[in-house]
């Protein structure tokens, strides 16, 4: 998302937007001052609050819709996602393919650089399929490109006094940068033939160029003039010509775009809102490596179909999972006195099989005992930071999970390897595990799922979530007491929690600051904006901190307010909300007309925004401090002998989108 604006006239918008931010006041205030104490909530706030607790915002209307449907009613229904059609959100992910493949798929046709690496090293061949064998001559293109350049570097950095030698290599390297600049112009002149084309011609014409013109091509066509070229191609075909610039990103890019679309589209909200916690929990970063790959089929396959299920499940999921296992390094664990360990005999290597064969790290070195996952289970994912196991309990726990690895690095699933799995019993937080090979490892995990400190830390942190940062004391008690009851239900403790008088507790309404991804979702919902190119949104969330799949700790994305809550955070998202309300972020078309489409000047048009985005229910302050700027000349869109002319809804609407109340659930 990018506002060109003159300098002047930035800083002049940049100051007005500080002023009016803190004339409407810090977003951790509202709510802590109650002008009257209430027992309950009325019908409508309790739907509101519903909304703004189990979805990432409601949608213009919705909260009407759920007030006539019955906000229990509702509740109920979200807690069981199977009974919801969710077409609409089916349909707008149908275009992403690499969802439905699994990870050797996703490699075959995207391929990683340590792929073309083997290829170019004549350990591998080049794919038959004309279309997947493009994709990879042009990233063999961009590699020997690259190791080209790396050595004229060192030619250049090795050289010795100045001589003819390398006057020879300067001219040479100048003479390499003219070439890719005469390819980029041929590039720019060969676009504007394709755009005349139909888009199968059009790509049909882009399979037959060389490898540097159809990287040449993909790379000058980013953007909207990246649209232009893709219209009226197939998902495939725009795949393929952005996997001719970056394959990798082609992957990457379709797992965010798909978080985004789900969590604005898809009518299961509560199933997507516990996607998202449940990923946080048990947190991935992206960008190590063979994780970009990996990630696509551990959101799919490890959590998503657990989120509202059995908490052990969950747990064995996560813990067989490639991603996870790569991330905390346990697939090069290896007991101390196992074969492996011992010299006796080294690790298998990947397995050979149909397509690349995929390595990620010196797999056939054994890399000895790795504490990560051991400790990363017991203080993140089960018993908490206070769960009262020691530093032995940890290198016991990282003892029990040696030889729990992956198939193939990036291609292939979980492997128990016996060899590398060290013998003997173990004590795991005074119990005795006895040599059982993998089963260990499961029965540590079913130890953990049962604990009444799992129970406590995972109930705390679903309250933490829901009602507030820092949750009541006795609800989380009865979820933790639901838990321990319910075999580790998470349906049962979540229904614990929603019908508790705490989560209907005026002091929770409003209680909680929306993350950014919270923030921008809930303003595209509510503002009913069409969604187009999910893209530019990701670029959004990196720019306020909080890039989608990208928490390189374990410990996930903070959900407390003091993480989110600064000038520049506000300011940012004051940004946002006028970009996206008056239609300048690409790929999204604004509908915030349409919400006062009736209204004959500023001060209606305010009226029906507050009841569309905020459900009517607006602080004294942030209204009267938005009705001081509707006579601006940018609001209400007149000059002096002017009046007949429609307000600016879209600044306005933007106005709503920045205030406190909005900022918060």
């Amino acid at each position: 998302m990018r506002i060109h604006l003159h300098s002047r006239r930035r800083t002049i918008i940049l100051g007005s937007t500080l002023l009016f931010l803190a004339a409407l006041g810090d977003p951790l205030s509202l709510g802590k001052k109650k002008e009257q104490p209430a027992v309950t909530m009325d019908e409508r706030k309790r739907a509101l609050h519903a909304l703004n607790r189990l979805t990432f915002g409601p949608r213009p209307a919705e909260v009407d819709r759920i007030v006539q449907m019955g906000v229990d009613k509702w509740i109920e229904l979200q807690l069981n996602p199977d009974k919801i059609d969710d077409s609409v959100v089916a349909s707008q992910l149908a275009p992403l393919r690499t969802l439905r493949m699994d990870t050797r798929e996703i490699v075959e046709n995207f391929p990683p650089n340590q792929v073309i690496k083997q290829i170019a090293d004549g350990k591998a061949a080049l794919p038959h399929d004309p279309v997947k064998r493009a994709v990879y001559e042009a990233q063999l293109q961009r590699y020997e490109d690259k190791k080209e350049i790396k050595e004229d570097a060192a030619k250049t950095a090795n050289a010795g006094s100045p001589g003819t030698a390398e006057t020879d290599q300067s001219s040479d390297v100048d003479n390499k940068k003219a070439r890719r600049k005469e390819d980029r112009q041929s590039a720019n002149l060969k676009i504007q033939e394709l755009l005349d084309l139909s888009p199968d011609e059009r790509m049909k014409e882009i399979l037959k160029m060389s490898p540097e013109e159809q990287r040449a091509v993909a790379a000058t066509t980013k953007g909207p003039r990246a649209d232009v070229l893709t219209e009226g191609m197939s998902a495939q075909q725009k795949e393929t010509l952005m996997a001719l610039s970056n394959p990798e990103q082609v992957v990457v890019g379709e797992l965010m775009q798909a978080k985004l679309l789900r969590a604005i589209y898809s009518e299961r909200q509560l199933d997507e809102v516990m996607t998202d916690f449940w990923f946080n929990h048990f947190n991935i970063f992206i960008n190590k490596g063979a994780d970009r790959y990996l990630l696509t089929s551990y959101e799919r396959d490890a959590i998503r179909p657990h989120v509202l299920g059995k908490f052990e499940n969950l747990l064995v999921a996560t813990a067989k999972s490639p991603a996870m296992l790569f991330y905390l390094d346990n697939w090069l664990s290896v007991g101390p006195d196992s074969e492996v360990g011992l010299g006796m005999a080294p690790p298998r290597g990947p397995r050979r099989g149909p397509g690349p064969r995929i390595r990620t790290a010196k797999a056939k070195k054994a890399s000895g005992l790795n504490e990560n996952y051991g400790r990363e289970l017991m203080e993140l994912h089960t018993l908490s930071v206070n769960g009262g196991y020691s530093q032995r309990d940890v290198t016991e726990v990282a003892k029990v999970f040696t030889g729990w690895t992956i198939e193939q690095p990036k291609g292939g699933g979980f492997r128990f390897e016996p060899r590398m799995h060290e013998p003997g019993t173990k004590v795991v937080l005074g119990h005795r595990i006895k040599e059982n090979g993998e089963k260990e490892g499961m029965e540590v995990l079913h130890m953990l799922a049962k604990s009444p400190k799992t129970a406590h830390f995972i109930s705390q942190k679903l309250a933490q979530r829901f009602v507030s940062d820092d949750p009541p004391a006795t609800l989380v008690e009865r979820m933790t007491q639901t838990y321990l009851k319910k075999d580790g239900d998470i349906r049962e403790v979540l229904r614990t929690m929603f019908r508790s008088p705490e989560f209907r507790s005026p002091d929770a309404y409003r209680a909680k600051v929306k993350t950014p991804l919270e923030f921008v979702v809930s303003a595209v919902r509510a503002s009913g904006a069409q969604v187009d190119d999910a893209r530019p949104l990701i670029g959004v969330l990196n720019n306020m901190g909080m890039p989608l799949y990208g928490m390189q700790p374990p410990t996930g994305y903070s959900m407390k307010a003091e993480t989110w809550v600064n000038s520049s955070a506000l300011l940012a998202r004051m940004n946002f909300a006028l970009a996206l309300s008056a239609g300048r972020v690409r790929g999204i078309t604004a509908n915030s007309q349409q919400l006062a489409s009736s209204a004959s000047d500023a001060s209606e048009a305010l009226a029906k925004l507050e009841h569309y985005l905020l459900a009517g229910d607006v602080s004294q302050q942030t209204h009267d401090t938005i009705s001081k700027r509707l006579d601006e000349p940018q609001i209400a869109q007149r000059k002096l002998d002017d009046a007949a002319r429609p307000p600016n809804v879209a600044m306005i609407t933007g106005l709503i989108l920045g205030s406190p109340e909005f900022q918060r659930r």
